[in-house]
This record gives C-alpha cells, sequence and structure tokens, in this order.
C-alpha cells in the first residue's frame, strides 16, 4: 500500500467508524456487530501510527481519550448560556403564559420538552467540525472540556450533509443512564469502593476529570436541544432542532408542540407520573416558545429569557429523625444552624445533614429537639428541613435554642437591624471567617488560585503561615515544601494532603498569576459585605481605583447606580478598618492590581453613544466579526444579537441570517457592509 492508498483507506476507515457510531449512539440501530467494529477500529489505528502525518484530532481513534492531565482553561460563550427561571406549580404557568400573550399580541406556538438532570454543554461547530465544547460556567463563560467531550461517542466530531451553517453553537445535556450507572457502581463495590451517589454528580465529576481516559470509560451520553446562531436553517426552534438531527446529532426522545398553556399543563401531568419509567433522571420540563422571531421579540431579563420557562417537579420528601443541631460559621461572621439526621436515602443520595437556614426558620418550624422532621431537596440539591411530624412528639422534648455565642471563638452574637441572620462581629479573629475570607479570595471567580482550595487553606491556616489574603504572597517554596496533614472534611474518609515540589510549584505560579487578576474582580474577591461581582464592577467602573473609593463619601457611594444605603454603610465599614487599610497596601505593594485597566474604560469615540448595533454574517475569520463588535462598543454602541425595533443598523457579512435580514426589511432598518460601517466610524 503506497501513501495514497494509505490516505484514501484511513480517510474510509474513519467515515465508516463514524457512520456506525452514529447508527449505534444516536440511532439505537447498529448494522455490524462489536467484533466487526473493533476490528475496523484496530486496522485505522495501526493505520494512523504509520501514518503519523495524517493525523486528525476528530478521529475516531481519538474517543478514547489520553493520559494526559490537563487544566481546563475558560472561553467566553459567543452567545450567553442563561439558565431559565423555574416554576413549580400551575398558577406561575399560566402567569407565564400571560405575560407571553402580552408582549406578543399575536397567536404562537410553545415546544415543550424534557428537563434532563445532567449537566450543560455548549458545542461550536465550524464548518461541520466540532471546534470546541464548553461547560455553562458563569453563563458567560466556562470550562473548556472538548478533550472530554470527544469521548462520548453520541457526539459527532463531523457533521453529515452540507446544509449546516459556516459557525453555530449547539447546547445539551450530558447524562448518565440509570443502568449504565448502576453497572458503574456495581464494579466499584467489587474493588470495595465507595458508591457513586447518584447519575447527576457522577456526570458532573466525569466530565471535570483532567484524563480524558478515565472519561471514555464512563459512558456518559448527550441530547441536544438549543441551536444558536446568526444564519439557522429555518425560523423555528423545533425545525432547527430536527435539522440537526439530520446532521448527525442526538436530538429529545420527547417533545411536543402546544398551542394553550392547557396542552402544557397536560404534558406536565403525564410526565410528572411517567418519567420514572424513563432510563435516566428528568426534573421537570422545559417550555419554549417556538418562533425565533418572536423569542427575539419576547428578549430577556438580566437573567432568564423570556420566552422560556421550566416547571420543576415537586421534591420528593423524606421522614428522619433529628439527632441534634449545630451552628456554622461563614466567612461574613453569619451563623448558619444544620440539622444533623439520621442517615435517610432522597432523591437518589443519602442525606445525612440538612439546613435550617435561620432563627425565623426554627422558630416557624417549632423545632424540638429528637423531632420527627420532614426533609426535601431545594431544586432537589440541597437538602432543607421543611416540616415536623408533631405526632411522633415525646412530651418532654426540648425545643432547639439558636446560639447565643460564637461557636468556634464564643463572641456573643449580633443581629443586625432589617436582617434575618445573627453574626459573630469577631470577624478579626475568629476562625471560620478568616478561613473563609481567604478561600472567598483565591475563588475562580475571584483571584481565581486554583492551585490552592479549601483543605490547602486550612493547613496553611493551622501552620501559622496565613492570616489574612496578603499573607499569601509571602509564601516561599522554603516556607510550603514538605508540609503534610491528614484531613477529614465533612466526615469523609480522612485523606492525606502533603506539599510536594510540583504542589508548591503550581501553588507559588497560581498566586504569581493572581498578580494580573482586573480590579473589578479584586474588588470582588476582598469579600466586601453585598458587593458581589455586578456591584463590584459598577464601584469599579465609577472611582477607577482603589485610592478613590477608599476617599468617598456615603454620598459619592450612593451616586453611584444601583448602590444602595447597605451597601454604601458596608463599603465605608470595611475600607475605613485599620486592619483592611494594612492589607489593601501590602496588597498593592506584592502588585496586585489597584485601578481599572484603560481597555475597560477607553472608547475611541461617541458616535454610536444610544445606539443598539447588529453583527451579523461571515467577515472570513471569526475573530474579525469579534473585532467588529468590539468597535461597536469602542465607539459607544451596544452590540446586540437580535433585531428589534430599537436595533440603528446591521453590519453584514457574507450569509447574513434570513430571518434577521427579512426581519430588518420589514422595520425598516438599515443593512451596511464592513465597509460602510469602517467609514462611519472614522468620521
Amino acid at each position: 500500500m503506497n501513501t495514497e492508498e494509505a490516505y484514501s483507506r484511513i480517510v474510509y476507515l474513519r467515515n465508516e467508524l463514524e457512520r456506525h457510531n452514529h447508527l449505534y449512539y444516536v440511532e439505537s440501530k447498529p448494522s455490524i456487530s462489536d467484533y466487526q467494529y473493533d476490528q475496523l477500529m484496530k486496522e485505522l489505528q495501526q493505520l494512523e501510527a504509520q501514518y503519523p502525518e495524517y493525523f486528525d484530532a476528530n478521529s475516531p481513534t481519538q474517543r478514547v481519550g489520553n493520559d494526559i492531565n490537563q487544566e481546563f482553561t475558560q472561553i467566553e460563550h459567543q452567545y450567553q448560556m442563561l439558565s431559565l427561571g423555574n416554576t413549580y406549580n400551575e398558577g406561575e404557568l399560566r402567569d407565564f403564559d400571560n405575560r407571553v400573550k402580552k408582549l406578543l399580541d399575536e397567536s404562537f406556538t410553545y415546544i415543550c420538552e424534557l428537563k434532563y438532570d445532567g449537566v450543560s454543554i455548549s458545542l461550536t461547530y465550524e464548518n461541520g467540525i466540532l471546534k470546541h465544547g464548553v461547560t455553562r460556567g458563569d453563563g458567560s463563560k466556562g470550562d473548556d472540556v472538548t478533550n472530554n467531550i470527544k469521548t462520548i461517542k453520541s457526539i459527532p466530531l463531523k457533521l453529515y450533509g452540507s446544509d449546516y451553517p459556516d459557525y453555530f453553537e449547539i447546547r445539551g445535556e450530558i447524562f448518565m443512564n440509570r443502568i449504565d450507572f448502576n453497572e458503574l457502581n456495581d464494579q466499584r463495590i467489587q474493588r470495595g469502593e465507595e458508591p457513586l451517589a447518584n447519575p447527576r454528580n457522577t456526570t458532573s465529576g466525569t466530565i471535570k476529570m483532567q484524563n480524558s481516559a478515565q472519561v471514555a470509560k464512563r459512558k456518559l451520553d448527550c441530547f441536544f436541544y438549543y441551536m444558536t446562531g446568526d444564519d439557522l436553517p429555518t425560523g423555528s426552534h423545533l425545525e432547527n432542532i430536527m435539522k440537526a438531527k439530520s446532521w448527525g446529532f442526538k436530538i429529545p426522545e420527547v417533545f411536543q408542540k402546544c398551542h394553550s398553556i392547557d396542552e402544557v399543563i397536560q404534558f406536565i401531568k403525564y410526565w410528572d407520573l411517567e418519567r420514572h419509567n424513563l432510563n435516566y433522571d428528568i426534573d421537570g420540563i422545559v417550555i419554549k416558545v417556538d418562533s425565533l422571531d418572536q423569542q427575539d421579540r419576547l428578549g430577556f431579563t438580566s437573567k432568564t429569557p423570556r420566552w422560556a420557562i421550566s416547571y420543576k417537579f415537586n421534591a420528593e420528601r423524606a421522614e428522619t429523625l433529628l439527632r441534634s443541631v449545630t451552628f456554622q460559621v461563614g466567612r461574613t461572621g453569619a451563623i448558619t444552624p444544620v440539622a444533623n439526621l439520621e442517615p435517610v436515602l432522597l432523591a437518589g443520595t443519602t442525606v445525612k445533614r440538612a439546613s435550617l437556614h435561620n432563627a425565623d426558620q426554627i422558630e416557624l418550624l417549632g423545632l424540638h429537639q429528637k423531632d420527627f422532621v420532614y426533609v426535601e431537596k431545594a431544586g432537589e440539591i440541597i437538602p432543607q428541613v421543611v416540616a415536623v411530624n408533631f405526632e411522633k412528639r415525646k412530651p418532654d422534648s426540648l425545643k432547639v435554642l439558636f446560639a447565643t455565642e460564637c461557636p468556634e471563638c464564643g463572641t456573643a452574637l449580633i443581629r443586625r437591624e432589617g436582617e434575618a441572620a445573627y453574626y459573630c462581629p469577631n470577624e478579626e479573629e475568629c476562625p471560620p471567617q478568616i478561613k473563609g475570607r481567604i478561600e472567598h479570595f483565591i475563588g475562580r471567580r475571584a483571584m481565581n488560585i486554583d492551585s490552592l482550595g479549601e483543605g490547602k487553606v486550612e493547613i496553611l491556616f493551622d501552620k501559622g503561615l496565613i492570616s489574612n489574603v496578603a499573607d499569601l504572597y509571602d509564601l516561599t517554596f522554603d516556607k510550603l515544601i514538605g508540609i503534610e496533614k491528614v484531613i477529614s472534611p465533612d466526615g469523609e474518609k480522612p485523606r492525606k494532603i502533603s506539599f510536594q515540589q510540583k504542589t508548591v510549584d503550581n501553588i507559588l505560579k497560581g498566586i504569581e498569576s493572581s498578580k494580573q487578576t482586573p480590579f473589578e474582580r479584586v474588588l470582588y474577591a476582598l469579600g466586601i459585605r453585598n458587593v458581589g461581582e455586578t456591584v463590584a464592577r459598577k464601584l469599579a467602573l465609577h472611582f477607577k481605583d482603589m485610592p478613590a473609593l477608599m476617599s468617598s463619601s456615603y454620598e459619592d457611594l450612593i451616586a453611584v447606580n444601583e448602590i444602595g444605603d447597605i451597601i454604601a454603610r458596608n463599603v465605608i465599614e470595611f475600607l475605613s478598618s485599620e486592619k483592611n487599610k494594612d492589607i489593601i497596601n501590602r496588597l498593592k505593594a506584592k502588585g496586585i492590581q489597584m485601578k481599572i485597566e484603560e481597555r475597560t474604560i477607553e472608547t475611541l469615540s461617541s458616535s454610536l453613544n444610544g445606539k443598539s448595533v447588529v453583527v451579523s454574517g461571515s467577515f472570513g475569520t471569526s475573530s474579525r466579526r469579534k473585532e467588529l463588535e468590539k468597535l461597536v462598543e469602542l465607539h459607544g454602541g451596544k452590540k446586540v444579537d437580535s433585531v428589534s425595533k430599537s436595533t440603528a443598523f446591521i453590519v453584514a457579512g457574507e450569509n447574513m441570517g434570513p430571518e434577521k435580514r427579512a426581519k430588518a426589511e420589514k422595520l425598516g432598518i438599515p443593512i451596511i457592509s464592513e465597509n460602510e460601517f469602517l467609514k462611519m466610524i472614522e468620521k
């Protein structure tokens, strides 16, 4: 076999194996035996080894993963992955329906789908080839898990046909069915390992494994239920998903077109009972408006789409004995009561502890010691005590009283006016508060020092190496090397943490890299009460640097958009503390960013102020399109994804979406070329 013949055979084998993957994992219609499939795979592996110049990252042979550990990088979603609003009863569904009717004032159709209990994923395809797979993350950006998702055989690496868009994203849910989950647990038990809790948690942990060869051993699957992009094939959500099926995607097994909210409710009632007969877990129903044009007009709130909602099935409830109530101290000093329970099986997991929220909740429940209580999972994730079985209460049982002193440092608790929680005011010396602030500081959304973690922070604190966030930047190789400790977090099996050379190098590298963290995230990382990511960014953009913020008055702060009385007072209290001033000065001396980057706030002109601009179509490369969108913002404009009456104009490249073009023409919105746009902003 010469080189040309080898290449031809390699291409043939790749196509054949992908075809059989699709038949087996998507269509459930295998056409050859496992032995025949294995022989084709073996031949391809041999040829690829013999002719390495024909390596292809999307070859079927690469689905087995590799043993190379990987650090996940983060990728921004071109189109945000927003969460859906939740409803729990018929009345809330009808309220949603009335809002849609009022906003559209015309007929519309709903598509109902099962809400799969797995892990959300967004895949990007360019010219029919899988480019990357990204987790939901915070909705704006997520982890690049491409190598891991390539091991899932129901996910196409190359698309069938030729009528797909040049560039689009498709979203779905990765899950593990119950049969494969039970089989995996049987294998673990035989090896003397602890069984895994449930399919959803197993899926989440698997997709974040650092070794894709291990991911390949878990039989993960994926349903796709939403496509987004500028050049989609039709104006119907359902038709686009059916079109995706012809390209090789595994679409949901169950969906229904509904013309009224009554039809939606009937669908929900049916699946609330029938879900127990499925081979995979669902926790509700998703309802979407089918028309993309109507979706565009309905738009989004800051967190959720107005054209879709999820109905969550009622949580499972279990009864068990309350053994005791303990009190935990958070990083802000807030005291959280926790119910310690007789272990009980609930929604697939064994529950030993549940939240009691605050003192008011304990009072509302009328909780006594050794009560039998009812436990539910909020959103089927977090266990919480929801009621007491008063019939089983013993006559001599004593009322559960909320703590009056901090369980960690003994300081008398306080309750601020207007707040539900009690607090330990000893924030400078109370150990859980100190460790909590450091853990918040190193978090992914803050300074992102992912080489550290809760266990390592606790060890460093216990060893006296850190007592505040500034101490992190005084750590050296000599201080860290050789440290070790056995820890048992939350009653888990004891495990040993050892600071060997690689661990220490990674910690110091992560700390050094954090010095490039933008000022707005540094501000969030400091852990000022009630200052979340959004508030931190608003303060950073308004005051520009730390000295200006530290010298601001109460009046200066409340003048900032959406900064109210409570936040203003918390900022002043935090920044007026001498200890916090010292920490901030030490951080600044170590090179931490204390002013906003110029590129974050600068604009080139105000020529597009107040104008919403859509950039649609292809401009040679995806990066060029992003450059044009950035230019819109640099000249004061607002980059938007959908066409509406408020759109000022559209910058159109090749293959502009037909729906967008038709809507723009109907509304009389100007459509200009890239060159015309550049000339406009040059003026």
